[in-house]
């Protein structure tokens, strides 16, 4: 379905626009930055952003176009044909999520970087709402801005295809989490990657779904399997779903991705968690195996 991730808890990477700034210890040895780096494309740091082109733009509205005639029901001939809301391709709310297609932004950017004009991003909020058969996953380090960054009408609950996410690598950066809570969305996560250190006493109330892996690259830190068992036994425990995505290395798969003698490719599919129910809220559910993607294209810019 267009262009796939190596990222194998998305379908699609998304890039409305290139460069970030280094702020914790995550940053690092940013893949971003030598890839950027790598091809010329932008200065890293505090530097201007700069936007990637219309064409790379129309992907996701092509995207949302397959995605949306894969899951239209069909008539008595065969033939698919779209109905409603969806064949407006408006927003709107899916109980079960395991099957909708995911498009991760951004993967060379922050969504919620304060130094990304304004205009920019109220693009991005309306193709995300023209494109209501896309799962849009945002991960930020900066959940601080997510609030005033929202769009007008994100409403109570939030846009009904937007899973916000924030990166936790080490303890310092625990204090993102409450900063997430705060914010109303059908989905909360948690990127635990890199994995840095221990994460004793990890809150997950209000979390939906938590990801963890190693590092990679030639400067890659180590991961410790313990660190890894207690924040997957806390997800178990919790009802929350995890997804183990690699123990890293020089490179990505160098490690390979079994923990305890299998693989962890659990998502939100539908219904409250048991860590949403102690919030008090209300979305998905643990458990939905995530489909493995094939190699990864990076979109054009």
């Amino acid at each position: 379905m267009g262009r796939d991730s190596n990222i194998g808890w998305t379908d699609h990477t998304f890039n409305p626009w290139l460069g970030c700034t280094k702020i914790s210890a995550g940053c690092d040895h940013c893949y971003a930055e030598r890839w950027s780096g790598r091809f010329h494309l932008v200065e890293w740091g505090n530097a201007p952003r700069r936007r990637t082109s219309a064409q790379n733009w129309n992907g996701p509205l092509r995207w949302n176009d397959q995605a949306r005639a894969a899951s239209a029901p069909r008539t008595y001939d065969g033939k698919k044909r779209a109905s409603g809301a969806r064949a407006l391709g408006h927003r709107q709310p899916d109980t079960d999520r395991s099957d909708r297609t995911r498009v991760f932004c951004a993967s060379l950017a922050d969504v919620f970087d304060n130094q990304v004009p304004a205009d920019w991003r109220a693009d991005l909020w309306h193709m995300i709402a023209r494109t209501g058969s896309l799962d849009w996953l945002m991960l930020t380090k900066r959940p601080e801005n997510i609030r005033r960054m929202l769009p007008p009408d994100w409403g109570y609950d939030g846009y009904p295809n937007v899973w916000l996410g924030t990166t936790v690598e080490d303890v310092r950066a625990m204090r993102r989490i409450e900063l997430l809570r705060e914010i109303p969305a059908r989905v909360r996560f948690l990127s635990i990657e890199p994995l840095i250190e221990a994460l004793p006493d990890l809150p997950l109330s209000g979390i939906d779904w938590v990801i963890v892996g190693g590092e990679s690259g030639q400067d890659a830190r180590p991961i410790a399997e313990e660190w890894v068992r207690d924040i997957r036994d806390r997800c178990v425990s919790a009802g929350v779903a995890f997804f183990f995505k690699q123990w890293g290395g020089i490179r990505p798969s160098a490690g390979g991705r079994l923990l305890d003698g299998r693989t962890w490719d659990e998502a939100p599919s539908g219904g409250p968690t048991r860590a949403r129910l102690a919030e008090g809220g209300a979305p998905p559910v643990r458990g939905a195996p995530l489909a493995r993607k094939s190699p990864h294209v990076v979109s054009g810019i």
